[in-house]
């Protein structure tokens, strides 16, 4: 790509520490925005400038955007914490940077999402994604929104399932999607600026099914394969009590695994990095 000057937001999160390598790598001058620069670790100085500001509060970004070419933004909760809620976070703090953006003319706005986010806005995580989604689509600037596929990490609850001996799957597990390792997408984002895409859905080269991930989990702890399938009503049964009897905060995320786990959920497949591989480098950690 060539070389330009980022702001990218949520640097150290799972995605933002390997999008702030690939940017930095290919000579990017980047500004990283995070509450706890401590947090940061970065070789290159040469092509990167720390800033510290809470997105969250308009106050510490005011001209944040001076100068910048494109914004990241890869701010959001999974979980709910610290008296945040997804509103808060998902939708209110990028507009935050939606504001600055505006104000200070950059040309390219790139957000991360997540897959079906548009089919899914019930769920209370997609609801405010989607929402600065549409503020985002309506603000006259050059955006990207991503739509990646499961994360890797996200794929390491099969793994803590697993050390018991036994994986736990709603209906007939035969549900399948493309998980994506952080690097591959942040290499995929990367190679999207030069392009001019509205909209980037993608997954990891894989397609597994649910089986053949808790296989994978099972397999790399070296354990017997042990799968039990539990009806589907009794995942709908648990939807309902968790949205009954339970904060959005407990919700949330289950709410979002349940749902998405219950159908095929594949996207064009990038990348070479494989949840079988990255399995067996965590559990020599587990």
């Amino acid at each position: 790509m060539k070389h330009t000057n980022v702001l990218l937001a949520g640097a150290t999160g799972y995605l933002g520490r390997y999008l702030l390598e690939v940017l930095t790598e290919q000579q990017n001058q980047v500004i990283a925005i995070v509450r706890n620069p401590d947090k940061l670790q970065n070789s290159n100085e040469n092509f990167l400038e720390v800033k510290q500001a809470e997105v969250t509060k308009p106050e510490t970004l005011r001209d944040i955007c001076k100068g910048v070419h494109t914004v990241i933004s890869t701010v959001g909760i999974t979980r709910q914490k610290e008296g945040l809620t997804y509103m808060d976070v998902d939708y209110g703090a990028n507009m935050n940077l939606l504001k600055e953006a505006k104000k200070a003319g950059v040309k390219h706005f790139v957000y991360v999402s997540a897959i079906n986010g548009e089919k899914h806005r019930a769920l209370k995580i997609f609801e405010a994604k989607e929402k600065f989604v549409d503020a985002l689509k309506s603000s006259g600037l050059n955006y990207t929104v991503i739509r990646p596929n499961g994360f890797f990490s996200d794929m390491k609850d099969f793994l803590q399932m697993a050390k018991s001996g036994r994986v736990y799957l709603f209906g007939s597990g035969h549900q399948k999607f493309n998980p994506i390792h952080g690097e591959d997408l942040a290499r995929a984002i990367v190679d999207s600026l030069d392009m001019d895409t509205k909209e980037l859905t993608i997954g990891g080269p894989d397609v597994l099914s649910l089986n053949d991930i808790g296989e994978l989990a099972l397999t790399a702890l070296n354990k017997p394969i042990k799968i039990s399938h539990l009806p589907d009503w009794t995942r709908k049964l648990t939807l309902w009590c968790l949205r009954n009897f339970t904060s959005v905060k407990t919700y949330g995320p289950i709410e979002f695994f349940l749902t998405l786990m219950a159908e095929d959920n594949i996207a064009p497949s990038y990348g070479n990095q494989h949840l079988k591989d990255f399995y067996l480098a965590q559990a020599k950690n587990l």
